[in-house]
């Protein structure tokens, strides 16, 4: 791993084999992102390998998966159950990612250093929790009668929680929405796959607006990996139900662990 170029300022100088890192890594997290999520767990390590300062890596991360998120979205909207639900979903998502945002653009950049590895661990922790621990939490009902009630609270303000960490980190989001969704709403998993599809690229997007102009960015960065993890979305949204995720997450919480550590030790 490179010492990080202190100043953060682009990537002016990325070599040939930091150029296939990131496509490599963009194309492997926009996949996972639709197929079983937790890719920036992938993406974001793969940046600050390259040299990007971390709060530059996790910008730069977030505007370069953004059509990961996109491809995926679209590749899965075959699944989607529009209404009122999802709109309100769709709320609290977005103003959750406006306060993300506005935390990481005023962030001390020393202290996002500081808790960077502790978030990819912590990450890799929520990825490695069973499924069937958040099955037992939702409610026994049919998918029918789980799109007839009303939200529960609980469920916007988990949403909107986790709108605010996908917009300051986001590794692991999609894991964070799936388990919430699956916990407080329940249905069908490929509609609830979707949704949470619809609600990371909407956290996504607000993040990348509100990064565009404030926040540095390695451009060449993105440049080469925004393609990579579109192709890697459209891929992933194909292969949702024919890939088994349970070895392809386990393989992102040893990469991720591993991510960690070595940031917190260097």
């Amino acid at each position: 791993w490179r010492p990080a170029d202190p100043s953060g300022a682009g990537h002016a100088r990325m070599s040939g084999g930091d150029a296939v890192l990131i496509v490599v890594a963009m194309f492997v997290s926009g996949f996972l992102n639709a197929v079983a999520g937790g890719g920036s767990l992938v993406s974001f390590p793969a940046l600050v390998a390259t040299g990007l300062p971390s709060l530059t890596a996790n910008v730069t991360n977030t505007l370069a998966l953004w059509p990961g998120y996109l491809g995926g979205a679209a590749s899965l909207s075959g699944d989607l159950e529009r209404g009122v639900h999802l709109r309100q979903l769709c709320a609290a998502a977005a103003v959750g990612a406006v306060m993300g945002s506005v935390a990481l653009l005023v962030v001390d950049p020393d202290l996002f250093d500081a808790v960077v590895p502790f978030l990819v661990l912590m990450a890799a922790g929520l990825l490695a929790v069973p499924s069937s621990w958040v099955a037992r939490l939702r409610p026994p009902e049919d998918a029918e009668s789980s799109r007839a009630r009303p939200l529960r609270p609980v469920t916007l303000v988990a949403v909107g929680l986790g709108g605010v960490y996908g917009a300051y980190f986001g590794g692991a989001l999609g894991v964070i929405l799936l388990a919430v969704l699956n916990a407080t709403v329940g249905g069908d998993l490929r509609s609830i796959n979707a949704t949470k599809s619809v609600l990371s690229l909407l956290t996504n997007t607000v993040a990348l607006v509100a990064f565009v102009g404030f926040a540095p960015v390695a451009w060449s960065a993105v440049a080469v990996g925004a393609p990579a993890s579109l192709a890697g979305g459209l891929v992933g949204g194909w292969g949702a139900t024919r890939v088994d995720p349970t070895w392809l997450r386990r393989g992102i919480i040893a990469y991720a662990t591993v991510a960690g550590l070595v940031m917190l030790v260097t």
